[in-house]
């Protein structure tokens, strides 16, 4: 129960916790309304940095969601050429993340990260199609346990500013393990081949919990 209402943090929000914490303090001692007001941005921040622990499905047949946030699209396109997948067909599942979600993004499958990229860009609505193609990115390949390839895109938002990467070429992941995080309101998208989605736009999904799609 205590977990629930104050979860764990992520370490990027430590700092910006005790930044908020300061200025708290420096609100309160001017006024009191501007000490709420900074109290209520505290907890905001705490929230916002969460990490909570999720039960992981631990199978295969499956992809669970990298993040928490809305499904604003479910398609059909050609792989992304950041990482040579540009003459493939796949099929692509988008979420976005409010800056009320947990940012904290995890792996959809068990398998090896064959290669990660981070391309630097702009800072578009993440909603917006043009944000795949000119906001700052990084890209995950993951080769599944049935030898599929599956790309996990982290792409900033409007607000968010930075990416932040937990998770290195060659390395071995199990299901929903963490992969890395954005800061501040931003989109996942993920590009699959061989699997059947499981959700439609406008659902709401879970980090690590709610199943995307099946074989």
């Amino acid at each position: 129960m205590f977990t629930k209402i104050f979860p764990k943090i992520h370490t990027e929000g430590y700092k910006f916790l005790v930044i908020a914490a300061f200025i708290t303090i420096i609100l309160l001692i001017i006024n009191n309304f501007l000490g709420l007001i900074g109290l209520l941005l505290t907890i905001w921040v705490y929230y916002f940095f969460r990490d909570p622990d999720r039960t992981i499905i631990g199978d295969d047949d499956y992809l669970v969601s990298p993040a928490d946030g809305e499904v604003i699209k479910v398609e059909e396109v050609d792989g992304p050429k950041e990482v040579g997948l540009e003459n493939k067909k796949f099929k692509k599942i988008s979420i976005f993340m409010n800056v009320f979600d947990c940012h904290v993004n995890r792996t959809p499958c068990s398998g090896t990260v064959e290669d990660i990229l981070y391309k630097p860009g702009k800072f578009f609505n993440a909603s917006l199609d043009k944000a795949s193609e000119d906001n700052e990115r990084n890209y995950y390949k993951i080769k599944d346990k049935h030898g599929n390839d599956i790309i996990v895109v982290q792409i900033a938002g409007l607000v968010a500013r930075r990416i932040v990467c937990e998770t290195d070429k060659n390395q071995e992941l199990s299901q929903g393990d963490r992969i890395g995080m954005i800061r501040f309101g931003s989109r996942a998208d993920v590009y699959y081949e061989n699997y059947e989605p499981l959700v439609k736009v406008g659902q709401t999904a879970i980090s690590g919990e709610t199943l995307l799609a099946k074989k």
